[in-house]
């Protein structure tokens, strides 16, 4: 009996050393990064340069993966369902707490099935119109806007989203009837407003800086406190009389509920690295995004604060899912 419960012991002990020895060796494969969106839009701008920067300080590549459609939802899901060991993670944005104040019914939970890692940053939105359209501020926008009830129309990416419900909070606060064409991501999006299909897009600036500078389509206003370098000229929706037309979509790092601590905290001091390093946070700046990291607790609050912040606008604006 006493050699069996020695023979035990040992067991015990091996199995227990092992799976000490398996956490510390984290990550020893590829990490798979899906990007809830198709290629071409805000969290692309994101993804592409966090990656490599990430895989130096893991170790291991990173592999990105678009799952584009029901604005993020479909994506969100494959990573609160996948096994929490640190393998498939989500680069999430603010489509996802903006999804716990507007579907009722959803296959995962947006706050309780996925583990915080980091925030990554945030960028404002650009009201940026077609050529086509006789408009260059603001205030002759909402003018067009109103002699044409029911006639201007504009992309986002998807029912709910940032594009979405910036578009719906000057249209409440204007008083405006106009046409909401959803896609599946904000690449198509911005592809019809190119067309011309549509009229407008409120997105990302990184989305159409070059279309912008390229005179293929107007910037007139942007959310944010004040005027971003990249686009000097264009002025913010407060100097165009919409002072309280401010919002932001926040960008960060998850994984599955139940990700081991270690494992997290492994994530978060690649993400925090990645943030601090100029390939990342320099480029990313320039385009209109305001980087910061933090630790997975504060992120944990960040997220929730910012739910609550998107469903009073939802409210607000009375967009709907259904």
């Amino acid at each position: 009996m006493i050699a069996r419960r020695g023979v035990l012991g040992a067991m015990l002990a091996a199995s227990v050393a092992g799976t000490g020895n398996a956490q510390d060796k984290y990550p020893s494969k590829p990490i798979r990064l899906v990007i809830p969106f198709p290629p071409g839009g805000g969290a692309d701008a994101v993804a592409r340069p966090l990656g490599p920067l990430m895989t130096e300080t893991l170790g291991q590549p990173i592999l990105l993966d678009n799952r584009g459609g029901a604005n993020g939802n479909l994506g969100a899901e494959i990573v609160a369902k996948a096994p929490p060991d640190g393998y498939t993670l989500l680069l999430a944005n603010s489509s996802l707490t903006i999804s716990a104040g507007l579907y009722a019914k959803l296959p995962f939970n947006p706050l309780a099935d996925f583990s915080p890692i980091s925030l990554i940053g945030a960028t404002p939105s650009l009201l940026a119109t077609h050529p086509s359209v006789p408009a260059r501020t603001v205030k002759e926008f909402v003018e067009l806007a109103k002699a044409r009830p029911g006639k201007l129309s504009y992309g986002s990416s998807g029912i709910g989203s940032t594009m979405h419900l910036g578009a719906a909070l000057l249209q409440s606060m204007a008083g405006l009837d106009m046409v909401h064409v959803p896609y599946k991501g904000g690449g198509p999006a911005i592809a019809d407003a190119l067309s011309g299909q549509t009229d407008f897009v409120f997105t990302n600036p990184v989305g159409v800086l070059s279309q912008v500078k390229a005179g293929k389509l107007n910037a007139l206003a942007v959310t944010s406190k004040k005027r971003l370098a990249i686009l000097p000229d264009v002025p913010t929706f407060e100097e165009s009389g919409y002072p309280g037309l401010l919002s932001s979509t926040m960008y960060g790092l998850l994984g599955p509920a139940g990700l081991p601590r270690d494992v997290v905290m492994k994530l978060n001091a690649a993400v925090v690295t990645a943030v601090a390093r100029k390939e990342l946070a320099g480029h990313l700046i320039e385009l209109g995004y305001e980087m910061e990291s933090n630790t997975p607790e504060q992120f944990a609050v960040f997220l929730r604060d910012d739910a609550a912040q998107w469903v009073r606008l939802i409210k607000l604006t009375g967009a709907s899912a259904d």
